[in-house]
């Protein structure tokens, strides 16, 4: 285990943590959160031994393997594939020793050597490499391409690669869905819940924390608190101990009051001096405690926008791409005010690709745009560095924006606002380089707020933002009264703010049939599909989606009374269908009548039980069948890949019907009792 005990870590002048104190087991799955700026990766850094407390002590077992997602990826010609491979480091080990072995032309070295790369697992190294691979989103044709031909995000994926190929027995993620669309997301999290080692992952997706932990460590006060649950029992356990420390402060004033009161009559009388001593001396031995103290949440709002026009957008055969050449293709749909939009579909489709052309940045392939009068669109770029002059301070983009777009503003009113959005003092005179991810996403959120957009384009705005950040954008998103149109991977977000959603895919923009929940059981589809070597099934439409509009509010009214007959008549029915109470004599019938009943009620979980049941038994012959496969020496590179991605997909389904079979079962057990 790692215990971390009475630990004092400075950073510069900044503390970071003061006599903090945490004890993490063996495979558990540890979420580390707090603030941007708390110390997280400061905690990452001093249980690698890249920083060393400076008081206390971090006992980690020395011969614990560590695997973490490094910063910095090297510029190199070499493939994808081999990159991914030099992440196994025992697997490295045993082939540099085979071949200095060979060199020495020492037998007993060999044998040892060949021993150390069957127990590495070589025979299929390379097709669990690929695996990790396509499963972060990687294509066929990518898995050999030299790593300097990847962009920044991808390369990042390929550190992700590399650290999951290595065997460790603690793994360190600092915020790794960061580069990742819904697809990969939903494969990380699958493969996470299988690692059998001890897992600490930095992350601010409140569904990935639900998903994956069972224990999460709050970074808070220069203080590390262990609570046992995922992140969603954190929130209440934390809410109810804040309660607990805040009601046993307001007692403890209320006694000192009290106290305080009585030595101030009577200290000045004879006959009470004594009891007034007395008290004193109780006011000076009590123990006081610190009135609660929390982060004060950050909040905003998007302004009211000056004018609604409706549709806000009207695209007419559009495409969007390129240099001329499409990505997204004959595109025809109207965006009307108070929408909101979730833009879905895997990285390199064409989601950003189809937000900037509407945000103006990319001009038009072909068709034809038709904007409502008025229209005023807000946009946040998934890379904040394209709307920011890095070399300028917050200040400075307020001006620059106040004078070229308005509403115009004097610098006061200019800095005041800014501090609403916690850029104070010098803070605002700091060049936007300096600053970190998040500041500088708050910073864009200001410039969006600052101009009363009526339509809001937002492009991966959760990246850098911290859970009550994201929480704020949440709420104020809620609360704007013009269109989302929303690109992003954070769940909770999407859920939260979006009433429907666009799917790009195959070229195409086409509305999507279904929530979240649905886009990742098709996902699960397209993924076997794939596996198998099966045409993709198309996603779910809703019938005339794309053309039918809303019925008005007359056809509403004239059907209403054609369907309240047919959903009160089950109401009225019931008295008469209802049986008989039963005598004394006929417990036996009743009782017959009762299991019966029981049996009815329950059939629709036993019955799912049992298809679970079947599809598990299938889903296990696969797997057998695909280790069978692995193991044949005749295969082909590119056999062991695809039979490594089908492996990697049959355990995340496994892992899912599982899942869904014991909340099954637990429901079944739960009706059976009662």
């Amino acid at each position: 285990m790692i215990q971390i005990s009475q630990v004092t870590l400075r950073r510069g002048v900044k503390v970071v943590l003061q006599n903090a104190s945490v004890t993490l087991q063996p495979r558990e799955k540890v979420g580390l959160i707090g603030r941007n700026g708390a110390g997280k990766s400061s905690l990452f850094s001093l249980m690698t031994h890249r920083l060393q407390a400076d008081a206390g002590d971090v006992d980690i077992p020395p011969r614990w393997r560590v695997g973490e997602v490094a910063q910095d990826v090297p510029e190199t010609d070499e493939g994808a594939t081999e990159f991914v491979l030099q992440g196994d480091i025992p697997l490295m080990q045993a082939q540099q020793a085979l071949h200095a072995a060979e060199a020495a032309d020492d037998g007993h070295a060999m044998a040892d050597a060949h021993q150390a790369l069957d127990e590495a697992g070589a025979f299929d190294a390379r097709s669990r490499a690929q695996a990790l691979l396509m499963g972060l989103g990687f294509r066929g044709d990518q898995l050999d391409a030299p790593v300097n031909t990847f962009s920044g995000g991808w390369r990042m994926r390929l550190q992700l690669a590399r650290a999951l190929m290595c065997p460790s027995d603690l793994l360190l993620l600092d915020e790794p869905t960061n580069h990742l669309d819904l697809d990969a997301l939903v494969w990380l999290e699958a493969w996470l819940k299988r690692y059998e080692g001890l897992m600490v992952v930095i992350s601010h997706d409140r569904e990935f924390l639900d998903a994956i932990c069972n224990v999460i460590v709050h970074l808070d006060d220069l203080q590390l608190t262990r609570y046992t649950g995922n992140y969603t029992a954190f929130e209440e356990m934390r809410a109810e101990r804040l309660s607990q420390a805040q009601a046993a402060f307001s007692k403890q004033q209320e006694r000192v009051a009290h106290l305080q009161k009585f030595i101030d009559r009577f200290k000045a009388k004879a006959s009470k001096a004594k009891q007034a001593q007395s008290r004193v001396k109780a006011l000076a031995r009590m123990e006081r405690l610190a009135p609660v103290m929390t982060a004060s949440d950050f909040n905003f709002e998007f302004r009211e926008p000056l004018s609604l026009p409706n549709p806000m957008l009207a695209f007419d055969g559009i495409s969007c791409g390129y240099n001329g050449m499409p990505i997204v293709k004959n595109f025809s749909r109207s965006v009307l005010a108070g929408q909101r939009i979730g833009i879905l579909g895997a990285n390199g489709q064409g989601k950003s690709t189809l937000v900037k052309t509407i945000a103006g940045e990319l001009p038009l392939v072909s068709g034809r745009t038709t904007q409502g009068k008025g229209l005023v669109i807000g946009y946040f770029a998934q890379q904040e560095v394209d709307v920011l002059h890095l070399d300028d301070g917050p200040l400075m983009h307020m001006v620059r924006l106040a004078r070229d777009v308005g509403p115009a503003a004097r610098e006061q009113e200019l800095r005041d606002f800014l501090g609403s959005f916690r850029f104070v003092g010098d803070m605002v005179q700091q060049p936007v380089g300096s600053l970190s991810g998040g500041e500088k996403a708050r910073l864009v959120l200001a410039m969006l707020v600052w101009q009363r957009p009526n339509l809001l384009l937002m492009d991966e705005p959760t990246n850098h933002l911290d859970l009550t950040t994201r929480e704020a954008l949440s709420i104020a998103l809620n609360e704007f009264e013009g269109t989302v149109m929303l690109v992003s991977h954070d769940r909770a977000l999407l859920r939260e703010t979006c009433d429907e959603f666009w799917l790009v895919a195959k070229g195409r923009v086409e509305p999507f049939d279904g929530d979240l929940d649905d886009y990742q059981k098709w996902l699960l589809e397209v993924s076997r599909a794939n596996a198998r070597g099966q045409p993709i099934p198309d996603p779910p439409r809703a019938a005339g989606a794309a053309a039918e509009p809303a019925a008005p509010p007359a056809k509403a009214k004239a059907a209403a009374p054609t369907s309240t007959p047919a959903v009160a008549a089950p109401k009225t029915a019931a008295p008469k269908a209802a049986a008989p109470r039963p005598a004394p004599r006929d417990d036996r019938q009743s009782n017959k009548a009762a299991r019966i009943k029981q049996a009815e009620a329950t059939r629709p979980l036993r019955n799912e039980l049992q298809r679970i049941d079947e599809c598990l038994a299938r889903l296990g012959k696969e797997k057998v069948e695909i280790e069978a496969a692995l193991s044949r020496p005749d295969a082909s590179a590119d056999d062991y890949a695809e039979l490594g991605r089908r492996l990697a997909h049959v355990g995340a389904e496994v892992a899912m019907l599982e899942e869904r079979w014991m909340a099954a079962q637990t429901e079944l057990e739960a009706m059976q009792a009662a």
